[in-house]
């Protein structure tokens, strides 16, 4: 399995589990992880929703081999099933992320409402670089809460950034020792159970409901110019450069 689930004490568990490949995140595990949310938010007796990761790596996003064989080909694609149901997820969603997170690993973030990071956490959005575009409305959300100019070093330039940028920026919440990331994250999920499911659901819809439709109407936008330069050069050349383990070249671009 490399996605397991599991729901215990109020908490449903959605566990990134590939080790070996970094919890590379391949179209079979989007569909996992867009399942269990759904069934975790439907479920009476689940309270918070917990995602993690493994021990010093949270995902360094998409597997690039399954993503270039299935890319994403409409609404329906797992990835974009995945991006709806949690950036649509009624119930809390806690974040604890140890190690690396790449990508979609960094803007899955953006759509959880607590975030727990490692003193060994390391973020990055490289898409650009890639040949691509952000994603999962991050050209919204990311300057929204640090600017233009300091959104440009993230996304355009691909800086990575750790923890404690990540808790500045308003994207985590706190940055604690890697040993302590999973147990503090499943407290604060547990502390769900003590509080009103319906003033707890209707609290979060207001609190996102005034940019619920631009983050949707963003996403649908990054998504099509995102399956435009999949296909085109300079795409090509970066992940041809990727597999060939060489530096890619966009001067004849």
């Amino acid at each position: 399995m490399t996605i397991r689930t599991v729901s215990t004490n109020g908490v449903a568990v959605i566990e990134i589990a590939r080790p070996e490949k970094k919890n590379a995140l391949t179209a079979a595990m989007y569909t996992a992880m867009a399942e269990a949310i759904l069934a975790a938010d439907a479920d009476a007796s689940v309270r918070a929703l917990l995602i993690m990761g493994q021990p010093g790596i949270f995902t360094s996003g998409n597997d690039l081999e399954d993503f270039m064989q299935r890319p994403p080909a409409g609404a329906d694609s797992p990835v974009i099933r995945f991006m709806t149901a949690l950036s649509e997820c009624g119930k809390p969603v806690v974040a604890a992320v140890t190690g690396g997170a790449v990508g979609i690993g960094t803007t899955m973030l953006l759509h959880c409402d607590l975030v727990y990071v490692s003193d060994e956490a390391r973020l990055a959005m490289p898409f650009v670089s890639l040949g691509l575009v952000p994603e999962y409305a991050s050209s919204l959300l990311v300057p929204q809460l640090i600017g233009h100019a300091k959104a440009t070093e993230l996304l355009l330039l691909g800086e990575p950034f750790n923890g404690e940028r990540a808790v500045e920026m308003g994207i985590a919440n706190a940055v604690l020792p890697a040993a302590e990331v999973v147990n503090h994250a499943r407290r604060m999920a547990e502390r769900f159970n003590t509080l009103p499911p319906g003033a707890v659901r209707e609290g979060k819809a207001l609190m996102r409901r005034g940019q619920r439709a631009l983050v949707k109407e963003t996403m649908e936008a990054e998504r099509t110019l995102f399956g435009q330069r999949l296909r085109g050069p300079e795409a090509q050349e970066a992940f041809q450069a990727f597999f060939q383990k060489r530096k890619p070249d966009f001067s004849k671009f």
